[in-house]
């Protein structure tokens, strides 16, 4: 709930003034004494600095910070009406502070009156740069507009709103709305753009496209597919997923293939094609060992599946080629270098223990071998050597 500005409210002084006490003697006058008339009361000097124009104006201002100050009691109690009838007193009282405008604005929006609250917010900031106000209250002042105008579904308007709040000053409240309105807008778009027959025509133009080995033209046609029938309408989006990934295969484009698989498996685990398409990806970058595991999990879902035991068997045969040394020294690297690369694999070589672990087998092979009796090492050891980092002779 936006909340009017009373922060600058300056709170009145209580004016008291200071007690004078009087020490009477308690020891008798003199005889002859004459009783004393009392000191006149010393009279107020007046002001010789402010004009009658000008003390009206500071009655006037005070009363209006008065109004106002009443105005955020009524809005805090929800009692719209009456703090807009403040909010209006202390604008014909006095022009000099733009937050009764915008302190106006935030009860307008409350009752769900964005236009007269956008009105307000307008005129604030107007008033705000006439005065030279503070550029939190003029950044203020624009961030609730932009609030009304989300609420009109305004969406444009407001993020250009939000984005001008931004310049006067940098708040972290309005950068989260920007965000957000941002977000909704994208969202908004994206759902105003669905057409599942559209969705139709793109998938068989990619289909065509890809049978004419015109892969560039065919990843461009799924997509437009999966922009016209996402997955949140089309329940078999996941099959353009795994047709993108074949298409970047042909094109070499093998890290953008991993995301078409990866979300191929996500919106559907149970179909097998999405492994075959993940494991041969992984294959021709060289990552066998990643390979193996992900042609496993598709042979678990169908055992008979040709193309998984095919590709499961190439990726065994290249580990074992690398492993026996008849990979060149080329391959070699190129696959050290692409494992290296490998977050996996760069945690198991910071670890501390794997180190001292590598380094007890370059020193003292045959005494590192009682690390092999702890399941976590060796796993660690094997998924080094699948993935070509140790040589095994």
């Amino acid at each position: 709930m936006s909340r009017p500005s009373d922060t600058d409210v300056p709170h009145p002084a209580a004016n008291g003034g200071a007690a004078h006490s009087r020490h009477e003697e308690t020891k008798p006058a003199p005889a002859k004494a004459e009783a004393a008339n009392p000191a006149p009361e010393p009279e107020a000097a007046p002001d010789v600095d402010m004009t009658d124009e000008e003390r009206g104006a500071a009655a006037r201002k005070a009363e209006a910070l008065k109004e106002k100050e009443a105005g955020n009691e009524a809005y805090k109690k929800k009692d719209f009406e009456a703090a807009i009838l403040h909010y209006d007193k202390a604008l014909e009282l006095y022009q000099g502070d733009m937050t009764f405008l915008t302190n106006r604005a935030a009860v307008f929006f409350e009752q769900g009156n964005y236009e007269k609250c956008i009105a307000d917010c307008d005129a604030a900031v107007e008033k705000g740069r006439e005065l030279r106000a503070d550029f939190k209250l003029i950044g203020k002042a624009l961030s609730r507009k932009g609030n009304a105008l989300v609420k009109l579904g305004r969406l444009d308007d407001a993020i250009s709103v939000y984005n001008k709040s931004l310049m006067e000053h940098r708040n972290a409240d309005t950068l989260a709305l920007l965000n957000k309105t941002e977000k909704a807008l994208k969202e908004k778009r994206e759902r105003e753009y669905i057409d599942m027959g559209l969705a139709e025509v793109e998938r068989e133009k990619g289909n065509t496209a890809f049978k004419e080995q015109r892969y560039p033209e065919a990843v461009q046609a799924y997509q437009e597919a999966l922009k016209r029938g996402p997955p949140t309408v089309n329940p078999e989006a996941y099959k353009l997923y795994s047709n993108l990934a074949a298409c970047y295969t042909k094109l070499g484009a093998y890290p953008e293939g991993i995301k078409a698989a990866d979300k191929c498996i996500e919106l559907k685990p149970d179909f097998a094609k999405g492994y075959s398409r993940k494991g041969t990806l992984q294959y021709f970058m060289k990552e066998y060992d990643k390979a193996i595991e992900t042609y496993q999990k598709g042979l678990e879902l169908e055992p008979d599946n040709a193309e998984l035991q095919d590709g499961l068997q190439r990726a065994i045969e290249a580990i074992s080629r690398f492993a026996s040394g008849q990979a060149s020294a080329e391959e070699v690297k190129e696959r050290q270098a692409r494992s290296l690369a490998d977050p996996e694999i760069q945690g198991i070589l910071k670890d501390p223990i794997m180190q001292q672990v590598l380094r007890d087998f370059q020193e003292d092979p045959r005494g590192a071998q009682k690390h092999l009796r702890t399941p976590e090492i060796m796993a660690k050891i094997n998924k080094l050597v699948a993935a070509g980092i140790i040589q095994v002779k």
